[in-house]
């Protein structure tokens, strides 16, 4: 059992650690209070070829595995950027990876190249006001009108919907009424973002100014027939497909800010000198700083572990899961470790660690529950009764 990176991996690491490096903490201080999606960042990764670091060779990505975008995307938040910089790309890495699978030659054809190169940006818009988690309940409706759909409905947490062109849209073509299971009749669409036909209102929220959340309001959009993603009603099915990925990378950023918070409230607590010594010479300091150290390495090993079975095609869901549970918790008290740490300068803006905290509460929240992950634990790991 080797726990080491090979040397590919670590060139991996040490080329995005570069890029990330000409984006300071005080670039991303100056996003968080102003906003406006960080642009320059984005575009600087796709000039060097990394945001398709997961996608096929023959449409311009790299064509490497999840342990590899996984070492990506902690690099990235564990620099300083936070989840504003991991979120910024976040999409590129994973979001169409039922394009990737399901989507016929024609469409990666499309869709594909435009998103490794940067010219587009897209969304992922599944989420919905009145049924949260409860994905087989959304209410937006496609209806087949010969050689289009026409769409009704409402979306909510939709990232960088402001900035996006395209969107990877879930919508109902058969009435839950009307099908045998509740997975049954979504349809999965990849199709332009018509801002005639969308409303996007952005979402003041309490971190990741940078890149915008927002409600859609989804009026008569019309979607061509070529814009579907495999066979009507098996959208679900699709997304699912993604669902692991998406947690892997979740947990990887997770571990990353943690790093990036404990990095800086350990050099804060070698260089502050109260009572005639450093505060990092207290055990009272130095005892909470080497539990979050040791709680994000744990994690991290539970993220590659998750990573390496995936790439291996192998049964993933417990570990990408437990990941995301594990990097989320860790990531956050490592964070409000070093609030603390910095006493009142942890509370100032120019310290960045308290950035970095309300950052830390998204793993925390999505994209599915410390809650529900305990459940499915529960329910198909330890064989207990389904509880909701």
């Amino acid at each position: 059992m080797d726990f080491e990176f090979s040397s590919d991996q670590l060139a991996v690491r040490d080329a995005v650690a570069r890029v990330c490096a000409r984006f300071p903490d005080d670039y991303w201080l100056e996003r968080d209070q102003a906003g406006g999606f960080p642009h320059d960042f984005h575009a600087a990764l796709a000039q060097d070829g990394w945001l398709g670091i997961a996608m096929p060779p023959e449409f311009g990505g790299a064509g490497l595995g999840m342990t590899e975008a996984a070492l990506m995307m902690q690099t990235i938040a564990a620099s300083g950027a936070g989840f504003a910089g991991a979120s910024a790309v976040h999409m590129n890495i994973f979001g169409l990876n039922p394009v990737v699978v399901f989507g016929d030659a024609a469409q990666r054809q499309r869709w594909l190249p435009p998103l490794i190169a940067g010219r587009h940006k897209a969304c992922f818009a599944v989420t919905e006001p009145d049924a949260g988690l409860d994905t087989t309940h959304l209410q937006t409706r496609a209806e087949r009108q010969g050689d289009h759909y026409v769409v009704h409905g409402r979306k909510i947490w939709i990232s960088t919907a402001q900035v996006a062109h395209k969107m990877l849209l879930l919508a109902r073509t058969t009435p839950l009424a009307d099908v045998a299971k509740p997975t049954q009749g979504l349809t999965l669409f990849y199709t332009d973002l018509d801002r005639e036909r969308v409303e996007v209102r952005e979402i003041d929220k309490m971190g990741r100014k940078a890149v915008d959340s927002n409600m859609l309001f989804i009026d008569g959009l019309r979607i061509p027939a070529e814009d579907r993603i495999g066979e009507e009603g098996r959208g679900f099915e699709y997304i699912l497909h993604g669902l692991n990925p998406e947690r892997i990378l979740i947990a990887a950023e997770a571990v990353g800010i943690g790093r990036a918070a404990l990095q800086r409230a350990a050099q804060y607590a070698s260089e502050r000198v109260v009572f005639g010594r450093p505060i990092g010479q207290n055990q009272g300091v130095q005892h909470p700083l080497a539990q979050a150290w040791m709680q994000l390495e744990a994690a991290d090993l539970m993220v590659f572990k998750a990573a390496s079975l995936y790439d291996a095609g192998k049964p993933c869901a417990p570990y990408a899961n437990s990941a995301k549970y594990l990097a989320a918790e860790a990531g956050h008290q490592a964070c409000q470790t070093a609030v603390l740490t910095l006493g009142g300068m942890g509370y100032a803006k120019e310290y960045h660690v308290e950035r970095l905290l309300r950052e830390s509460y998204i793993p925390r929240i999505a994209p599915v529950s410390p809650q529900l992950i305990m459940c499915f634990i529960a329910e198909k790991v330890l064989g207990l009764p389904k509880s909701y």
